[in-house]
């Protein structure tokens, strides 16, 4: 057996404590998420924001806030981790955003997109990446007051991934620019 591929336990793996995580510098990208209405989904986007060590999330609309059980469930904890706020109005938050000078993007499908790939950031400076619901998308009025529309390029026969993995995606792309 190649002792270098034996697989660590959850111990071995060094990571930071809850206490640590909100200590350290976190990468400037918020997450919006814009009516998600599985709470799976948004426990997958904690669980995912912490891993990419994100700086923020908003909840708003109908999406659920912790602690609830289904949330906790794919969550992990990372509820107790990932800075996040409710805001009930997505457009104000994403005004009250470009307001101090973050750059808002919105992952959705529409005329005019950004291939993810192409997305030109300056790894330094904030984002923030809206999210929207898993049937309906992103409400048409927050497309609109967003600087910039992503895509992620897809070569299959559906026309859109679940809106977790999509963040996952997103935040990999983003993210590895950085590391």
């Amino acid at each position: 057996m190649n002792n270098q591929n034996k697989k660590l336990k959850l111990w071995e793996l060094g990571r930071v404590s809850n206490d640590e995580f909100k200590e350290q510098e976190k990468f400037p990208i918020i997450l919006v998420l814009d009516n998600i209405r599985s709470l799976n989904n948004i426990g997958t986007f904690f669980r995912t924001g912490d891993a990419f060590n994100v700086a923020k999330i908003y909840l708003c609309g109908i999406t659920a806030q912790p602690p609830h059980r289904d949330i906790h469930k794919t969550a992990l904890g990372a509820t107790e981790s990932v800075e996040w706020e409710y805001v009930a109005s997505t457009q104000q938050l994403i005004e009250s955003l470009k307001s101090q000078g973050i750059r808002t993007l919105v992952l959705e499908q529409t005329e005019q997109t950004t291939f993810l790939q192409n997305l030109d950031w300056d790894t330094k400076s904030p984002i923030a990446l809206v999210f929207g619901n898993e049937v309906e998308g992103v409400q048409q009025s927050v497309i609109d007051l967003c600087d910039e529309v992503v895509e992620i390029p897809q070569f299959g026969t559906k026309h859109s991934f679940n809106v977790a993995v999509s963040a996952g995606i997103v935040l990999w792309e983003l993210v590895r620019k950085r590391v």
